[in-house]
């Protein structure tokens, strides 16, 4: 059997749809007229990335068999699309680069990945991956599964709003997923994750570090308060506490948590003693919160340089209380932070304040605060994001390559 009869068979007569994603004209060109060499498939060529992973949905709308992404332009930007991509699960997608270079592969196989190219693409290498995605396609699409995913909110200093992001990302974590989805609040030397929500818990995080050795899922469980939202909220202790918690008690907590729960949201606080914890792993999302002035900003410099340089890490930045500042320009904000913010949260002062007199968590409500928390949850359950109807033109131009 030839070749590209492999990709016939297992494909049958459905043709092969391919979405090609490279900002760089010429390999995108090189790539796509490859693909579209062989009998069967239909190419999608799309020459910019999103400038924003919200767009990604709008960009990719209709479905495509597999999405091929070259990743020399931006790896960086690259592999948040890749990563989002995957959290998905609707699709196959594949990566290629002209550097022959291992860990770049397995860090991009680890992101869920399935094929990792090498320019200039061999014609082994081309009908191998693509039989492959036929194989996956004729198999059937199993059910979305949920992989176990640990959130943390870290804050640059005290009063950057850590515990009120958080609980509203868990709550809407919890009902934009419909997952099992748990808070844990390690405030210190007090929390107010469960005041945010309005919530009276019986049991704290004290209760769990007394006896680590105790903690498994039944005894995690009692510790637990449900919130109105399903989200299930392992409230920080109400009064000051003498109980010396060690990193091991912390990570027991943590490893136990991620067995019996979809995701797990950990409000952090300012707790950068907690970096020899599982909380800044590689497997952990970290949210760093900060907003736009001197001291939060040079902290947030210090942090990133010491902590996060690594690549390996999952860093998002949040500016939180987002507005103009006559002082700092885009420029400058960037330039401290090492690179362009993720997320800016709208500067809200009614919304804020109603919620803290309520005790309600602003997300249950229609506010530009809550829609943005929203979209950040969303978009960490690998759902698409809402997308608001607009009139014009699409701002993704495409073309399209047939082989019959």
């Amino acid at each position: 059997m030839s070749i590209p009869s492999q990709i016939s068979e297992a494909a049958g007569s459905a043709v092969l749809t391919l979405a090609l994603i490279d900002p760089d004209d010429q390999r995108r060109e090189e790539v796509g007229s490859a693909l579209s060499g062989f009998q069967g498939t239909a190419v999608r060529e799309f020459p910019a990335f999103p400038t924003d992973l919200e767009e990604l949905p709008q960009m990719l709308e209709q479905r495509s068999d597999a999405v091929i992404v070259g990743i020399d332009s931006d790896p960086e930007y690259a592999f948040d699309i890749v990563e989002c991509l995957c959290a998905q699960g609707s699709t196959t997608v594949m990566v290629y680069s002209a550097q022959t270079d291992l860990e770049l592969a397995i860090r991009f196989m680890r992101a869920g990945a399935r094929e990792f190219l090498t320019l200039p693409l061999l014609r082994a290498d081309i009908v191998g991956a693509l039989a492959r995605v036929s194989i996956r396609n004729s198999a059937g699409r199993p059910a979305r599964r949920t992989s176990k995913k640990l959130f943390v909110f870290l804050g640059a200093k005290g009063g950057c709003g850590v515990t009120t992001i958080a609980s509203n990302f868990a709550v809407a974590l919890a009902q934009e997923s419909k997952q099992r989805t748990l808070l844990i609040d390690l405030g210190k030397p007090l929390g107010d994750a469960a005041l945010n929500l309005g919530m009276v818990t019986e049991y704290t995080t004290a209760n769990a570090f007394q006896d680590p050795n105790r903690l498994d899922a039944n005894f995690l469980t009692s510790l637990l308060t449900r919130h109105s939202s399903g989200l299930s909220v392992l409230a920080a202790p109400g009064e000051f506490s003498t109980l010396e918690v060690t990193n091991e008690a912390i990570d027991k907590l943590v490893a136990v948590a991620r067995k019996n729960f979809d995701y797990v949201v950990v409000d952090a606080g300012s707790r950068i003693d907690l970096k020899d914890t599982t909380l800044f792993d590689e497997s952990a999302n970290l949210y760093l919160i900060t907003q736009i002035g001197v001291t939060e900003l040079r902290n947030s410099n210090r942090l990133i340089m010491q902590f996060f340089s690594s690549q390996a890490r999952k860093l998002q930045i949040v500016i939180n209380r987002n507005t103009q500042n006559p002082l700092l320009d885009d420029q400058q904000i960037t330039k401290a932070l090492t690179r362009p913010a993720n997320w800016k949260i709208p500067d809200d002062e009614a919304t804020a304040r109603r919620t803290l007199n309520t005790a309600t968590p602003f997300v249950l409500n229609d506010s530009p605060i809550s829609k943005t928390i929203r979209q950040m949850a969303r978009t960490a359950c690998g759902l698409p994001a809402i997308v608001e109807k607009k009139k014009g033109f699409s701002l993704f131009r495409k073309t399209e390559r047939i082989s019959a």
